[in-house]
């Protein structure tokens, strides 16, 4: 079994290279000086922001290489700064869905301002369109992830499925949860059955077959996306990002999602042989005994 990392953040089977070997580790090595200054998780998000803006200027400068190659290092720094408010959040028990909406769209507001840089540079009409259409499709493909991602962790670490809650007042909260975990229904038999006396054992084969599609999903991290565009620009082609964007990168996404469900789908059928997954109702896996 892969211990947890030391911040106790994300499962490293399921983590893309550049996350393990770079960004976790210098996110980790700044927490301590974090800590200690009392920087909060909110004023590192917005700070990263702001990186992100610095990084969205030099790719809109894309003809120059060394434009390119300064876009890519300042957007390294601002995955940092993503990396590390989370690791502040955790460590400073301040987590919240307020701060956690915050970080998704500071995440994606890097990526809104990139887009209208290259948009600016390119300057047509069609390039413009092609940002537009992207940028639906990165933010869709994004929040699907992180709904997949925090229902890999969650099962695989035993915790409880999120009671149900009344809807937050903030609209921007309500609208990022209900992409990022629309899915919940279509995942409700295979969380109850979790939840049975023999969860234990069905959660140790779902941490192992659902590695796969996971390391699938992480094609869809704004690491992935950074070197997509990077390379793009050095080509003198940015626009091919938004094509990936578009093209490849949604077929990852509904491969990934179908794959995970595939998995949960086959270990329902070895767990309950008699009761195929159609026939599972949310509570139908437990006994009349156990209910009563």
């Amino acid at each position: 079994m892969t211990p947890p990392p030391p911040d106790g953040s994300r499962d490293r089977r399921i983590e893309d290279p550049t996350n393990l070997h770079l960004i976790h580790p210098a996110a980790r090595r700044l927490l301590p000086h974090a800590l200690r200054a009392g920087i909060s998780a909110n004023a590192v998000s917005v700070t990263g922001l702001g990186i992100g803006l610095a990084a969205a200027a030099a790719f809109g400068a894309w003809t120059d290489w060394r434009a390119s190659v300064a876009g890519l290092l300042l957007a390294v720094a601002w995955l940092i700064a993503d990396g590390l408010d989370g690791m502040i959040a955790r460590a400073t028990g301040t987590a919240s869905p307020l701060g956690r909406t915050l970080d998704g769209l500071c995440d994606h507001g890097v990526f809104v301002l990139i887009y209208v840089a290259v948009a600016l540079s390119i300057g047509t009409v069609q390039g413009w369109a092609l940002a537009a259409v992207a940028g639906v499709a990165h933010a869709v493909q994004s929040s699907l992830y992180e709904g997949e991602r925090a229902r890999f962790h969650r099962r695989v670490g035993r915790a409880p499925r999120p009671s149900s809650t009344p809807p937050s007042g903030n609209m921007l909260v309500r609208v990022y949860d209900g992409v990022a975990f629309g899915i919940d229904r279509l995942t409700a038999r295979f969380d109850a059955a979790l939840e049975a006396p023999e969860g234990a054992r069905l959660a140790a084969d779902y941490g192992e077959r659902a590695v796969a599609p996971m390391r699938l999903l992480a094609l869809l991290t704004a690491n992935m996306r950074v070197l997509a565009l990077f390379g793009a620009c050095l080509l003198g082609r940015p626009e091919a990002f938004w094509w990936i964007e578009i093209g490849p990168m949604t077929l990852v996404a509904i491969a990934g999602i179908a794959w995970h469900r595939r998995v949960e789908a086959r270990l329902l059928r070895r767990a309950h042989p008699l009761h195929p997954p159609r026939d599972l109702g949310a509570g139908a896996i437990f006994s009349k005994d156990q209910i009563g």
